[in-house]
């Protein structure tokens, strides 16, 4: 739905400080060590979904009860391993599922099938390059997961969500890194951390939202993730690498790093906060 935008004489710079932290993550992270690095972490985030039994997705769709109803066709941009998409599928009509990544379309696939959803269509598209105009009012909810730091201009991501929705748009975004990883951040630069890798990109949107005049309904939940030492390896190092190259070398002191922090069997079970906005997409905005 194609909705209206206040003319305000003043703004909140937010640009500066978003386009200040695109810059330092671009690139991808810079992995040495391990040339199946990435495979491996799709691999090792899917099966943390799937052994949590999909409960950030599960508490995401709490929260969406408020709106949801059966009948609905929901348009989510990047799905991932399904981590919303599973749960979500069991309480509307129709999922059309957007990722750029075969490797996650991989793992989607391969867990719908598990769970036995058959009203899930999978697209392979940047959904920036999707036609506005065949978007246009399809769908009765419009939403994206975890999906934020993807996209280089967040107004025209917003602009496309707002287009393609008829009923309701939502962003749930993940908040707060640990504190293991910071730690780890600044043993390796020997530089203090400084939020360089935080997931928060929602107070952004949040932004620009509110000055369209949207209101927002804004609320949160925590989840818990588990990881064997080399999942949780790979996964410190992914950050690390954003900032510093992660050879062989490095990624053994890392790996020496996190080890002490595991529980008495070995694994490591951490708590995290996830941010979720809603808002409806029908004209009746603040003005």
């Amino acid at each position: 739905m194609i909705t209206e935008k206040r003319n305000l004489k003043y703004r909140i710079n937010w640009k500066d400080a978003r386009e200040g932290i695109l810059r330092e993550r671009i690139g991808g992270a810079k992995l040495r060590f391990d040339p199946d690095i990435k495979a491996k972490s799709a691999s090792d985030f899917s099966k943390r979904v799937k052994e949590g039994e999909y409960e950030y997705g599960r508490k995401t769709t709490e929260v969406f009860a408020g709106f949801l109803d059966p009948s609905m066709e929901v348009l989510e941009i990047g799905p991932g391993p399904g981590t919303v998409t599973v749960p979500l599928s069991k309480l509307v009509r129709q999922v059309t599922a957007v990722d750029l990544s075969l490797r996650n379309i991989s793992h989607l696939e391969e867990n719908l099938r598990e769970e036995g959803r058959e009203n899930v269509d999978v697209i392979h598209k940047n959904w920036l390059r999707i036609d506005d105009d065949t978007l246009q009012d399809r769908y009765d909810l419009v939403f994206c997961s975890h999906f934020l730091w993807m996209i280089p201009d967040l107004e025209e991501h917003l602009a496309k969500m707002e287009n393609a929705s008829r009923r309701y748009c939502a962003i749930v975004q993940p908040a707060g890194r640990g504190d293991l990883v910071k730690e780890v951040y600044t043993r390796i630069t020997g530089r203090e951390y400084a939020g360089e890798f935080e997931p928060d990109g929602d107070y952004f949107a949040y932004v620009i939202l509110r000055e369209w005049g949207r209101l927002l309904n804004v609320t949160h939940f925590s989840f818990t993730n588990t990881m064997t030492l080399e999942e949780k390896a790979r996964s410190t190092a992914s950050f690390i690498g954003r900032f510093v190259e992660v050879d062989e070398d490095v990624a053994g002191r890392i790996r020496d790093l996190v080890k002490p922090h595991a529980d008495a069997d070995g694994s490591f079970v951490e708590t995290n906060n996830v941010v979720v906005m809603w808002w409806e997409v029908d004209g009746r905005a603040s003005r």
